[in-house]
Parts: C-alpha cells; sequence; structure tokens
C-alpha cells in the first residue's frame, strides 16, 4: 500500500520507517535540514527496539508530487494542523484514509472540516522519542504503540488493512473500537506531563517520588479528565489512577517533547496542551486550577 507520512518526527518518522522496512511504499514529508539528511544518508531509528536505516528512503517537501495515498498518516506539531491539512490535499484521493497521530483532542475536527468526515481516523501514539539530530531519531524507552480506530467504533476494512500492515512491521498495533476514549486517555496524561515538566524543567523521576509534585501531577490529570467527561467522552471511572500508574511505570529520565522544544527554543504546543484542558474547561463550565497556572507560567515561552 502506498502509505504518506506527513511530518517525519519522532512520532511519523519511526511509525514510517518499521513500515517501509517491512516493504510498504512509504513517502515522508519533511523539510529543512532534516529533509536533506534523510535524503543524504537516509533515516536513522536508535531503538532499543531494533537500530533502523532506511536508505535510500523517500522523502520530499512537496505534497503535490507524491499524489493521492492510500494512507495518510498525520504526525505534525498541533500548531501547524490546519495549515497541513490544507497542504496536504494533493495527498488526499477518492479513496484516501487520513489517520491522525498526534496528542491534542482537536485534530480529529479539524482534518474532517478540511478535508471530509469520512476521510478520517482518530489515532494516537504512545512512544518517547526525539529527533536528535536531522535525520537521526532516537527512542529512550521501549514501549512503542500505535492506537488508532474509527470514530464511529467500526471493525472497517480500512482499518484491518492498516492493522495487518503494522503487525507485519513489527508495531505495536491496537485498532481500537474506542478510540476518543484512547485519544483522552492519553490527553489527560500528556497535558499533565507537558506541562508539570516543562515548567519544573525536571523529568518525571524526581516528581512522581515527592509528595508534593506527585499531588501536582494527579490533579493535572483529574482536570482534563473531568473535561474530556463533560465533553461527552467515556473514561474509565478509574482513569486518573490508572494513569498515574502509567506514569510510574515510565523512565526515570523521561521528559515531554515540550520540554525539549523549550530548551531549543522552538514554538510550543502549549495551546493544544494545558492550553485546551483550560479553553475546553471553560467551554464545559469545568474548573481548571493546575493548568491555568501551567499554561500562564509557560505563556511568555509558547512561540519560541
Amino acid at each position: 500500500m502506498r502509505i504518506g507520512v506527513f511530518g517525519a518526527g519522532a512520532v511519523g518518522g519511526y511509525v514510517g520507517a518499521r513500515l517501509a522496512a517491512a516493504g510498504e511504499d512509504v513517502t515522508f514529508i519533511a523539510r529543512g535540514a532534516h529533509l536533506d539528511a534523510i535524503r543524504e544518508s537516509g533515516l536513522r531509528l536508535d531503538s532499543p527496539n531494533g537500530d533502523l536505516t532506511l536508505h535510500p528512503a523517500q522523502a520530499t517537501d512537496d505534497p503535490a508530487s507524491v499524489g493521492p495515498v492510500d494512507y495518510l498518516l498525520f504526525a505534525v506539531k498541533l500548531f501547524d494542523t490546519e495549515a497541513v491539512a490544507e497542504a496536504c490535499r494533493p495527498m488526499v484521493g477518492p479513496d484516501t484514509t487520513v489517520v491522525a497521530l498526534q496528542n491534542g483532542v482537536e485534530t480529529e475536527e479539524i482534518l474532517g472540516g478540511i478535508l471530509g468526515d469520512e476521510k478520517v481516523m482518530g489515532g494516537t501514539v504512545y512512544i518517547a522519542a526525539v529527533v536528535t539530530e536531522p535525520g537521526l531519531i532516537r527512542q529512550t524507552g521501549t514501549f512503542a504503540r500505535v492506537i488508532f480506530g474509527e470514530l464511529d467504533g467500526s471493525r472497517s476494512e480500512r482499518g484491518l488493512a492498516l492493522e495487518a500492515a503494522c503487525k507485519t512491521a513489527s508495531l505495536d498495533v491496537v485498532f481500537s473500537d474506542a478510540v476518543l476514549t484512547e485519544i483522552w486517555m492519553k490527553f489527560i496524561v500528556l497535558a499533565a506531563l507537558s506541562g508539570v515538566t516543562t515548567a519544573t524543567r525536571k523529568s518525571i523521576g524526581p516528581l512522581r517520588a515527592d509528595p508534593d509534585t506527585r499531588a501536582l501531577f494527579r490533579n493535572a490529570i483529574a482536570e482534563a479528565a473531568a473535561v474530556g467527561r463533560a465533553r461527552g467522552v467515556v473514561l474509565p471511572d478509574d482513569a486518573v489512577d490508572r494513569q498515574l500508574a502509567v506514569v510510574d511505570g515510565w523512565p526515570h529520565d523521561m521528559v515531554a517533547s515540550m520540554l525539549h522544544d523549550l530548551n531549543a527554543g522552538k514554538r510550543m504546543e502549549l495551546d493544544h496542551l494545558s492550553g485546551a484542558v483550560t479553553r475546553l474547561g471553560r467551554l464545559a463550565g469545568v474548573p481548571t486550577p493546575v493548568h491555568d497556572v501551567l499554561y500562564a507560567t509557560l505563556k511568555p515561552y509558547k512561540d519560541g
């Protein structure tokens, strides 16, 4: 199958490289020095699940040169969602499925409004990885789980075909019948991880060990969960404790990618993480005092 990956960063680069190595026809949309390095030396994965150099790798900065694909994996930064959804139109044909693999909770609605609701499948990825230099993605943990599904919960043929391709590529994949729940379950913990590790400039290890910062982290998760429930998302009764237990299993040195962006002076996804919790909370009438403070603290740096 023909697969386009819009955004060859830690998520899109990792998933796309594994699929390409398994024989799928994958083209990456990238830019700048990262694109140059991929073209010259290939896309490299430094991973405890097995290193990989995909060379030659199909990569371009021109979506029109690729044309329609069977699946478009949408893995760009959240603040680029609207612009990239417009830019990727040449890759979206009558039979194209767009799979959102971002961290926010508004992507599917945005993509559906621009490209058509029938084109879009929801998704999310659990992975600790970062682009350490142009052309190189380093995975810092062992987990790399891809979750996707139809927004109506159906077991579609297109979903089954993508699931089979991911399994052939030895990806840890889940074709979910409750993908919105999965997206929000990740979001409630990621928004907390991003806000707290970035505001404190600390990794998760010392934060979860200290009773005060652990309480801060738990309250941040709880606020996001309350917002999701107020918006009609079905979350488990023990969602907060379940996700806090997930945090306890993460590597001691793990931080959010948003902290890497802050340290590098890059634009951050703040508006779509803690910012989204506060904004959606106000719309739903749900108080979000922890995320209000996290957002206000980091807002002066959000544009780099």
